[in-house]
């Protein structure tokens, strides 16, 4: 069990997702092992002055794409319970929310 999950784990970090702000103003790219790995701001579309909008921005950005990281993981969780799953009993996932 401990080593299925240092490869999902490994997976996981192979896994890039991105969150969006305001059109493409600032995006931000995680893995789905949840590590920031790549932030950009397109100053054609950010009033880089306004320091306070610029943070909020990079915020929710990094929330959405931290949120799709955790669906994500979420995801890879059920696959792994069900491949752990003796043959004919993969009914039994529904009970894990799958």
């Amino acid at each position: 069990m401990e080593e299925k999950q240092k490869e999902m784990q490994q997976k996981l970090s192979t896994i890039f997702l991105d969150g969006v702000a305001e059109g493409g103003a600032v995006k931000v790219t995680v893995t789905a092992a949840r590590e920031v790995t790549n932030i950009s701001i397109d100053k054609d579309k950010v009033d880089t002055t306004d320091l306070e909008q610029l943070e909020d921005l990079i915020m929710v950005a990094t929330n959405r794409a931290l949120s799709a990281a955790a669906d994500k993981e979420a995801e890879e969780a059920q696959n792994l319970l069900k491949d752990m799953l003796p043959p004919g009993m993969d009914g039994l996932g529904s009970l894990f929310g799958g």
